[in-house]
């Protein structure tokens, strides 16, 4: 699919860009985790059934998985920063009506509006791609993809203190207020991409996707409630496969269609997917286990009889660790790449399930395993929109990284539905109420390894890139918008820029020559590199005077002043020095 420039001067990043969009992710995952604590008391606060009170995590979820690939593609088509403030303007107003209500219908409507901000994670991964330069990237990918377990970590804690010493509500108006927040930094510090895809927006191609993620993520989250076996729940399950068949072959003839189902079918690009799904299964087991593991009364024998405050405290460890990873997952990157780190990542996290098996004995062993868990996700997780970025074009950026985020939570609902049932099927009735087991817990430890196990076997198959090659081809996001530029320009399509040749004193062509633009403050002002033929090409963000420096392996470097009036394109050819110099 092809793609454009919005023709404006693009606002370069400022040092401030990175934490701000890492921080509307943390407040996405706020949002996702503020009502654990009180998830228990539910029917009691909305004076409903318990069956009844589970919508209101359903229906987050499910505006989530339809949000997210649509916002995604809406960011690609009319701006990632426009849509990130959407869809955390929708979250602050989700936030605002559940806070004044105590009925169960206006609370449903008020989390399905929260669920819209789960675009906000793939929306922010896109714009550090078109914005940033190579060598800040790859921490800052990593940084983003896991602020949602950075944000779940820090807010159970944090919601739980809150839940125990003032009303509920205020769980809602803390979120909105960081929503606010969010909005108003992403204002000010951030800019908008200049990349755009070209097309529209596929709105029958949206409508299909959403049902068919409906009718398969109902029964997965309502399938304990309902039975596995019910015609509700296979009813649905048989009407998802059905909309979504018919969804693709419809996708497959669209010109500019939501999701770009051949590029999705990439071996690389489908492989990830797939591994996204069991790293979400098994990123949530521990969030399922622990915190019940830690709060249930000693006196059962296995439970620790900690405070649901403490509770949050001893898992916190797994989103603190999940943030700090993220500058050794990029110094691993760069040095292996990521399908290697993706591996490693996996590991980390086998050893902790399977470790944590025998760390069930007292609250320091949990913390213990949720650091090495957390290690491993956020190293998992760090690999993800990397390996997605690596094999779809630039212009596919927003919509190719919402359809992974979109596999993670499909991996969390599995989990959510699997362990649930594992737990209810081995507890214990004590008086008429269930209570988890400790054979439940290991059962549910020994099924996010084997998720983990199914995970490593698929990124086993992921193609082999080394570091160089990822980095030519994908990993520098403000070369990929130069380049785009350059086709533009000679194809004609950009009236305004430098273009030329690059050659050696005796006029051959240099091939992957660098040229770079230099504005009169020493500022990089494009940067791009030469054609098989020696062909380059730079857009100009205005008109006045320029330095064009140029550099290729076995060559000398060459600094060429010139003018650019902003009316027509100036053709100029570098000639690099004849003499060889060491690469």
């Amino acid at each position: 699919m092809s793609h454009t420039t919005t023709g404006e001067p693009a606002r370069r990043a400022s040092g401030a860009t990175v934490p701000v969009l890492a921080f509307a992710g943390i407040v996405v995952a706020v949002m996702q985790t503020l009502l654990v604590p009180v998830i228990k008391d539910l029917p009691r606060l909305l004076d409903t059934s318990p069956s009844n009170a589970t919508w209101v995590l359903t229906s987050t979820l499910l505006s989530g998985a339809v949000a997210t690939p649509i916002m995604g593609r809406l960011g690609d088509l009319f701006g990632k920063r426009r849509m990130l403030i959407a869809s955390l303007a929708v979250m602050v107003v989700g936030a605002l009506v559940s806070a004044v209500t105590d009925a169960l219908l206006p609370m449903i409507v008020g989390r399905t509006l929260q669920g819209f901000a789960m675009g906000a994670i793939p929306l922010g991964i896109g714009l550090m791609r078109d914005m940033l330069p190579r060598e800040r990237l790859g921490s800052a990918m990593a940084l983003m993809s896991s602020s949602i377990g950075v944000g779940g970590g820090l807010a159970l804690p944090a919601a739980a203190l809150v839940a125990q010493h003032a009303d509920w509500h205020v769980l809602f108006y803390g979120a909105a207020g960081l929503g606010v927040l969010a909005i108003a930094l992403t204002l000010l510090v951030v800019p908008e991409s200049p990349l755009r895809a070209k097309g529209s927006f596929d709105l029958p191609g949206a409508l299909g996707l959403s049902a068919g993620l409906v009718l398969f993520l109902l029964p997965i989250t309502k399938g304990s409630d309902w039975g596995w076996s019910s015609p509700t729940t296979l009813g649905l399950f048989a009407a998802a496969a059905v909309v979504l068949l018919l969804w693709g072959l419809m996708e497959l003839r669209v010109a500019a269609p939501l999701v770009d189902l051949r590029t999705t079918a990439r071996r690389e690009v489908l492989l990830t997917n797939l591994a996204s799904i069991m790293v979400g299964v098994s990123f949530y087991v521990i969030s399922l286990v622990l915190p019940q593991l830690l709060q249930l009364p000693s006196q059962t024998g296995y439970g620790l009889g900690q405070s649901m405050v403490v509770a949050g405290l001893c898992v916190a460890p797994l989103g603190l660790t999940m943030m700090f990873t993220a500058p050794v997952y990029a110094r691993l990157s760069a040095r292996y790449g990521p399908r290697t780190t993706l591996i490693v990542g996996l590991l980390v996290i086998a050893v902790g399930y399977a470790g944590g098996l025998g760390l069930m004995n007292a609250a320091w062993q949990t913390v213990v395993t949720s650091v090495l868990i957390g290690a491993g996700i956020g190293l998992a997780y760090s690999s993800l929109p990397a390996l997605i970025i690596g094999a779809v074009p630039a212009s596919e950026t927003g919509a190719a990284n919402g359809l992974n985020t979109l596999m993670r939570s499909i991996g969390t609902s599995v989990s959510s539905a699997v362990i649930g049932m594992v737990l209810a099927n081995t507890a214990n009735d004590v008086g008429g109420v269930a209570v988890p087991t400790m054979h439940g817990f290991r059962l549910s430890f020994l099924i996010a390894t084997g998720a983990v196990a199914i995970g490593l076997a698929l990124a086993f198959f992921l193609p082999r890139r080394t570091p160089a090659t990822t980095t030519q081809l994908r990993a520098s996001s403000e070369e990929d918008a130069n380049l785009a530029r350059a086709e533009q320009a000679l194809a004609g399509e950009e009236p305004t820029g430098f273009r030329g040749r690059v050659l050696t004193a005796d006029g051959t062509p240099v091939a992957r020559a660098k040229v770079t633009l230099i504005d009169r403050h020493g500022r990089q002002a494009g940067a791009t590199l030469s054609g098989a033929d020696g062909a380059y090409a730079l857009a100009v963000p205005a008109a006045g005077p320029y330095v064009l420096a140029a550099r290729a392996p076995g060559h000398g470097p060459l600094a060429h002043a010139a003018t650019h009036t902003g009316d027509r394109p100036v053709d100029l050819d570098l000639s690099l020095p004849g003499e060889t110099v060491p690469a």
